[in-house]
C-alpha cells in the first residue's frame, strides 16, 4: 500500500519549523546571502504521475550544485565510460571546492560532484555543444517538462565575480591537460549552469528519470540505460552530499544531490523522486532542515534503499 504522502509531508512541515533559523544561508556567493532562511518546501513526484507538496514547493530557488547531476547525466549519455578517464568515482572526504587532492592526483578530480569534477564535465559539454550552459538548461527543461525554467542572471553574475577558487581549480587542471577549452569559457558556463532555478515540484519531476531506471516516466524517453542510471544513483549515494555523504546515507538512506542554494534532490528507485528546499545550511553545505526532512520522510514512509 502506498504511504499517505500528503499527510506525511504536512507532518514534516510542522516538525521542521524550529530548524529553519538554525542553519546559515550561503554567503560566499553574495546574491545567495539575500535569501530569507525561513523558506521550506518539499515535493514528492510518484512514477505513476501523482504529485504531493507542502510549503514553498512552488517557489523557485537557485539549484547550484544540483545542476551537476543534470550536467553529468547529459555528458554520460554522450561520452559513456570514456568520461571516467578524466573524472574519478570516489568520495573526496574534502570540501567541495578543495584543491588539496588535485596536486597529488595529477589534475584528476575525485568525482563529478565536487567543483573540480563538475568543471571537467562542463569542459566535456563545451566540446560537444556550442554553449554547454544552454545545453544543460534545455536538458533540464526537457526533464521537468517545463519551458519556463531559466537562469538567474543576477546569481550567475554574483557567482562569476567571486569565482576565484573555481578559476584556480580550472587553471590547475588545465596545467595537467585535463581541461581542453579556455578556462574563462568553462568558468562562465559553469556559473550560468549553477544559477538555473527550479521549484521543488519542478525538481522532483526533473529527477524522476533516475528513479525510473533512466527513462522519463511520463514520456517514455530513455535518457540513460538502466545500468547507467544505477551507476549515477550509486554516485549520488557516495558523493552527492559533499563530504557528509556517509552521514547522509546513514541518516536518510537515499541517493541524493544537494546544492548550497538549500535544495536537495533524493530518489527512491522504482518509486518516487523527492525534492526539498530550505536555504539554511549546516557546516558541510547541505540544507539543515532539508536533511532532517528527508530523514523523517524515509522513517515515516519506510522507503529507503536499505
Amino acid at each position: 500500500m502506498s504511504p499517505d504522502y500528503q499527510h506525511i509531508l504536512d507532518a514534516i512541515h510542522g516538525e521542521v519549523q524550529p530548524l529553519l533559523q538554525q542553519g546559515k544561508v550561503a554567503s560566499y556567493i553574495p546574491e545567495l546571502s539575500k535569501v530569507a532562511p525561513d523558506h521550506f518546501g518539499m515535493a514528492v513526484f510518484c512514477l505513476d504521475g501523482r504529485t504531493f507538496s507542502v510549503g514553498d514547493a512552488d517557489v523557485k530557488f537557485s539549484l547550484q550544485s544540483i545542476t551537476k547531476l543534470f550536467a553529468l547525466a547529459l555528458a554520460f549519455s554522450r561520452e559513456g565510460d570514456m568520461l571516467w578517464k578524466r573524472v574519478g568515482r570516489e568520495p573526496s572526504g574534502n570540501p567541495f571546492n578543495s584543491l588539496v587532492q588535485l596536486e597529488y592526483e595529477r589534475g584528476i578530480p575525485r568525482n563529478p560532484f565536487i567543483n573540480a569534477g563538475a568543471l571537467v564535465i562542463t569542459d566535456m559539454l563545451a566540446t560537444r555543444f556550442v554553449q554547454a550552459d544552454i545545453a544543460v538548461l534545455q536538458f533540464a527543461r526537457m526533464l521537468a517538462d517545463e519551458l519556463a525554467i531559466e537562469f538567474d542572471s543576477t546569481v550567475a553574475l554574483s557567482e562569476r565575480k567571486t569565482a576565484h577558487r573555481n578559476s584556480a581549480i580550472a587553471h590547475f587542471m588545465k596545467d595537467f591537460d585535463n581541461l581542453r577549452n579556455p578556462v574563462d569559457l568553462v568558468i562562465d558556463s559553469y556559473c550560468r549552469q549553477c544559477s538555473i532555478t527550479m521549484s521543488c515540484n519542478e525538481l522532483a519531476k526533473a529527477g524522476s528519470f533516475l528513479a525510473q531506471h533512466g527513462t522519463i516516466p511520463w514520456s517514455g524517453v530513455q535518457i540513460l540505460d538502466a545500468s547507467s542510471a544505477k551507476r549515477l544513483n550509486a554516485l549520488m549515494l557516495t558523493c552527492g552530499t559533499y563530504d557528509a555523504a556517509g552521514d547522509f546515507a546513514y541518516r536518510v538512506g537515499l541517493p541524493a544531490k544537494s546544492g548550497v542554494g538549500g535544495g536537495i534532490l533524493a530518489l527512491v528507485p522504482g518509486d518516487v523522486s523527492v525534492a526539498v528546499w530550505s536555504p539554511g545550511l549546516d557546516q558541510t553545505g547541505n540544507s539543515l532542515a532539508g536533511t532532517y526532512a528527508l530523514e523523517r520522510f524515509t522513517t515515516l514512509t519506510a522507503r529507503s534503499i536499505f
